[in-house]
């Protein structure tokens, strides 16, 4: 697999390989605070001439804000719904297997790997008349069985707000 670049904010370009450690540094910054963390995957896409995409991996202390990083690719336009989302899940899911092994392998992550569960947020919706409702079951479930928790629309934030705002 080819080293992904990200984008931050407060990093500006990042490889995917160092992210954990960013993460790290986050983390050891902010633990005063005594309150959960989580890291969290989402990718959503939009269809322009061809369809751009976003992943996201972000870093959440909960009650005190966290960071983000983007990473931002095009593919040969994808018209089918079910086709998007089982692209973007699947993108979500390299990138976080990626950061687990990364994470696993490493003595000075061990701390973060232990405390900041990592999940994986798919931009599918649970209304039922939605294009998204009938693929939930099969969506959550190829994550679960991954190893992963997901969450769907409307807590899927990091898929459903920030990649989303990224992919426009």
């Amino acid at each position: 697999m080819e080293e992904m670049i990200f984008r931050s904010e407060t990093y500006g370009h990042v490889n995917l390989s160092d992210i954990p450690y960013k993460l790290n540094e986050y983390y050891k910054k902010n633990n005063h605070w005594g309150t959960e963390f989580q890291i969290v995957i989402g990718t959503d896409s939009q269809n322009h001439n061809d369809t751009k995409v976003v992943t996201v991996i972000a870093i959440i202390c909960e009650g005190h804000g966290g960071i983000y990083f983007s990473h931002i690719k095009h593919t040969n336009k994808i018209k089918s719904v079910k086709e998007k989302l089982h692209f973007e899940t699947g993108d979500s899911l390299l990138v976080a297997m990626k950061l687990l092994e990364i994470m696993e392998n490493s003595e000075e992550l061990e701390d973060l790997y232990m405390n900041a569960p990592m999940s994986i947020h798919i931009d599918a919706g649970t209304s039922p008349k939605g294009k998204t409702y009938s693929l939930i079951n099969e969506l959550t479930g190829w994550v679960n069985a991954t190893g992963f928790d997901c969450e769907i629309k409307p807590e899927s934030f990091v898929a459903s707000s920030i990649a989303d705002k990224i992919s426009k």
